[in-house]
């Protein structure tokens, strides 16, 4: 890609800017660890939920997007229920607050409220350990597409002989991302990578806005109908996809049967299977967990995480909804002269270099860099605290200054990176390791991650045995079933995960009544907990059950549908689909009218306790 000195200059100013902010940071940040992963649990909850969204905008995603946007059309914007995208919603109605009011550091350190004994330091050591297997298999694959992303949008060559090893110049470039990622990551903690990442959102949502112009004023309806098969531009869907891109682009069609999409109603019903466990779980112990834990008090961790889902989706979707309208108009005949050998991810870089001007293609490279370098922050931030809180000063050195935790913060990091650029220089080769890691680790989450909040008998021996069956189950799958789609094989997972999971728990004592009652009293879940809710009443006769299910199961779903059409709103508005778009806003003003008075006004309920045990 030929970058002008204005694009180059704009880049580099990027780069100054981030060093900037961890060097400025860095004073307040080292006070102890509190304020280094947490901020001190100071940061404004705006701040972190603008920070989430940005380190969820991550490049390999976008070009992910725009890939299916072209292919499946409105549909597309189901199929990122695989994951599922609406885990956030839950976390936003009521997990967030839930996982707030424990007032801990991290999801290991949480998992010691919920479980005690042997159990609890069973779970506590699988949480550890998937918190840091989870971030090296990132770190590798960071490693990889940073290289592969910066070679297509930088003019040097930077390969080099050490002597002792060859660099290519994607690895060069690599390396010196990771490493100006992690210096300002280092020394500026929590506190430097929400800053960078507010300035990276800026930056990424001008450069959206400046696509979604371009392609707008680019592209007509009629032109993008005729790029387009019937059924392109419907959300809506039979039992069967029904795209038929003969005629146009046939290699398409293939490209739909690999993918496994054919069968659409029965995926979407898996999906929404898998979203429903998947959620209930919770989030991951990496870097929106962290967020969650850095707010001030429980409603703010809520409005934390219903920002995120604001800022994430109305912007990246006018920059995936351009690059896609403009692509099919205009680059369709490039495509198809690749035929059978056609990679639809070279989409966004092919687009960039075709359709953005000088200057905003700096703004826009600078921006998709902020994506790659805010997600590797994040995860750069999120596991030393793992390392340091749960190991270190757990069970090496409790009792030691706080600036010696920082400072062992510091070696945390460092060797995490190191060991993840390690992997990364044999990326193509761990391919099918990072799968593994990817899907079996999340594939084995759901079923004990569901028990731990709904269910008063599950116990840290049954967290722990779930956790490993689902991982045993999940590798099985990837090893003797590699063939299957991974979203067919989620109910066998989901089963012999609940099972181990069940009997863990029945085969083994329950846990201390000190334990139980003092998690239900703090979180205050609502689920299975009769036994632990009646001694609790004893003890305090003006303790509140929560009594909020049914409250929270229609946010949800009024939740899901406000972030689908957060999500179709940019599309039909670049498409120039008027109606649709005006329909689309409707259900998002309607949506937001509903959640201010059934969720956002309630949000001061949750505080209270938490307000009387400070």
């Amino acid at each position: 890609m030929a970058l002008s000195w204005i694009d180059l200059l704009v880049i580099l100013c990027y780069i100054l800017a981030i060093l900037s902010i961890g060097f400025y940071l860095s004073k307040r940040a080292s006070k102890n660890i509190d304020s280094y992963f947490l901020g001190g649990k100071k940061i404004k909850w705006y701040f972190l939920g603008l920070s989430n969204a940005s380190g969820m905008f991550d490049i390999s995603g976008t070009m992910w997007t725009v890939a299916i946007l072209f292919i499946y059309g409105l549909k597309s914007a189901w199929i990122p229920w695989l994951w599922p995208v609406w885990n956030q919603v839950f976390v936003m109605v009521f997990l967030a607050v839930w996982m707030r009011r424990s007032n801990v550091m991290t999801g290991a350190e949480w998992i010691l409220t919920r479980f005690g004994g042997k159990g609890g330091k069973l779970s506590h050591i699988v949480v550890i350990s998937f918190a840091i297997i989870s971030v090296i298999g990132f770190m590798a694959y960071f490693f990889e597409g940073i290289g592969k992303f910066a070679i297509q949008i930088l003019p040097w060559d930077l390969a080099c002989d050490l002597g002792f090893m060859q660099l290519t110049s994607a690895q060069s470039y690599a390396l010196i991302i990771i490493g100006i990622t992690t210096i300002y990551t280092l020394f500026g903690g929590m506190l430097s990578v929400v800053a960078a990442d507010v300035f990276q959102f800026i930056i990424m949502t001008t450069a959206c806005a400046v696509i979604g112009y371009i392609a707008y004023t680019s592209v007509t309806a009629e032109q993008i109908a005729q790029a387009t098969p019937e059924g392109w531009d419907n959300l809506f869907f039979g039992w069967n996809l029904n795209i038929n891109w003969d005629g146009i682009l046939p290699a398409v069609n293939d490209k739909i049967a690999s993918d496994g999409y054919s069968l659409f109603a029965p995926l979407v019903m898996l999906m929404i299977f898998k979203g429903i466990f998947a959620s209930l779980a919770g989030p991951v112990p990496s870097y929106d967990m962290q967020r969650i834990l850095s707010t001030a008090k429980p409603s703010e961790a809520a409005k934390m995480s219903g920002m995120t889902i604001l800022l994430l989706y109305a912007p990246r979707y006018f920059l995936v909804a351009g690059l896609a309208a403009l692509s099919l108009v205009y680059l369709t005949p490039v495509l198809a002269a690749e035929g059978a050998n056609m990679d639809f991810e070279t989409i966004l870089p092919i687009a960039l270099t075709k359709f953005v001007p000088v200057g905003f293609k700096g703004l826009l490279l600078a921006g998709l860099l902020a994506a790659f370098v805010g997600t590797l922050a994040a995860f750069v931030n999120s596991a030393p605290a793992y390392i340091v809180n749960d190991l270190y000063k757990k069970y090496i050195k409790p009792d030691a200054q706080p600036k010696t935790y920082v400072r062992f913060s510091y070696v945390a990091s460092i060797i995490l990176v190191i060991v993840g650029v390690g992997f990364g220089f044999f990326a193509k080769s761990l391919n099918s390791i990072t799968l593994w890691i990817t899907s079996s680790l999340y594939g084995g989450y759901a079923a004990a991650n569901v028990l731990k909040w709904i269910w008063w008998r599950f116990n840290g021996y049954g967290y722990f045995w779930g956790m490993m069956a689902g991982l045993i189950s999940s590798t099985a799958k990837l090893i003797f079933f590699p063939e299957i789609t991974d979203i067919y094989f989620f109910p066998a997972i989901l089963a012999v995960s609940m099972i181990a999971s069940i009997a863990g728990s029945l085969l083994t004592k329950p846990d201390e009544d000190s334990i139980l009652i003092k998690f239900y009293t703090n979180v205050r879940p609502w689920g299975f907990w009769r036994p632990v809710r009646e001694k609790v009443m004893k003890l305090n006769p003006d303790f509140q059950p929560n009594k909020d299910l049914g409250r929270d199961l229609v946010n949800v779903l009024v939740g899901i549908v406000w972030q689908m059409a957060l999500v179709v709103l940019p599309i039909y508005f670049v498409i120039h689909n008027g109606k649709a778009s005006l329909i689309s806003l409707g259900v998002v003003v309607v949506c937001m009218i509903i959640l201010k008075y059934n969720w956002y006004d309630k949000l001061k309920e949750a505080d209270k306790q938490y307000e009387i045990k400070q």
